[in-house]
């Protein structure tokens, strides 16, 4: 097969990625003849040469950390969420340079989608304040919850107040009663590493969760929430849900939705055994 189309992932360390099991998995669904899609090794110091000095066949790039303040830099064009949000996991080519997105807000929205369905949500506790925050912040706030609550080891509301749509909004620290914060939340979102919360998560599991992780999975978080009757959502879903919109920029193509996210789930199936 000849490639004419490409498109890969920058990041690092960036070879375990499953970015390409999810666009691969989509052109061959999608009857896309000559697209490919691969990994490419890049810190955000390398990333304006890696997607200047790139040939017209590359179309898109995804962008994994460290690299997402990089890509949003060095774009000549920024979508209003990549904007707020402050960083960049997309970069398309458009006519006379590249085009920054956050799709994670996307990938957000689907796995509360997947994990509520259509229950509404007047309050969150969102753990952690970083990066991946920003945009759970941003899916939250445009699903319109009242109430968000961001549990963090420190007090950051001045930066992630614009996010949240008019919702109120309240930062607390661990010293607090996690417990009373977790039960008064219709849904928790964790976006922190698991082993951050070992010793907090029999406090915390009173309602459904979505943890960004993925690996490992499940997480301490979502073994408490289960043992108290209560469903959760890993990144593996998360990561499927953003890239199906990386995809449409790329090819101009329908995502092949389902197609997608069974390779996925294939994929990791066989690595688990």
């Amino acid at each position: 097969m000849q490639v004419t189309h490409r498109a890969a992932v920058l990041g690092s360390p960036i070879e375990h990625s499953l970015s390409p099991v999810l666009h691969n998995a989509g052109y061959a669904a999608a009857g896309l003849s000559g697209w490919q899609y691969s990994r490419i090794e890049c810190t955000a110091d390398q990333l304006p040469g890696v997607v200047a000095g790139s040939d017209g066949s590359f179309r898109g790039f995804s962008v994994t950390m460290p690299a997402k303040f990089a890509a949003l830099e060095f774009a000549t064009e920024v979508s209003e969420r990549a904007a707020a949000i402050g960083s960049a996991n997309t970069l398309t080519r458009i006519d006379g340079g590249w085009r920054a997105d956050n799709t994670d807000c996307e990938g957000i929205t689907g796995a509360l989608d997947a994990l509520l369905g259509g229950v509404p949500v007047s309050s969150a506790l969102v753990i952690g304040a970083g990066g991946t925050a920003r945009p759970a912040l941003w899916a939250l706030g445009e699903r319109g919850v009242d109430k968000l609550t961001v549990l963090n080891r420190s007090d950051r509301s001045a930066e992630v107040a614009p996010l949240v749509r008019g919702a109120d909004l309240d930062f607390a620290t661990f010293d607090a009663d996690i417990e009373a914060l977790a039960v008064e939340a219709d849904v928790i979102v964790s976006t922190v590493p698991a082993r951050a919360l070992d010793e907090h998560a029999g406090a915390l599991a009173h309602a459904p969760v979505l943890d960004v992780i993925y690996d490992p999975w499940p997480t301490p978080l979502a073994t408490a929430a289960a043992s108290n009757g209560y469903t959760s959502v890993g990144g593996l879903v998360m990561l499927a849900e953003q890239s199906f919109s990386q995809f449409e920029q790329f090819t101009g193509v329908a995502a092949p939705r389902d197609a997608m996210r069974a390779a996925l789930v294939e994929h990791r199936q066989r690595q688990t055994g």
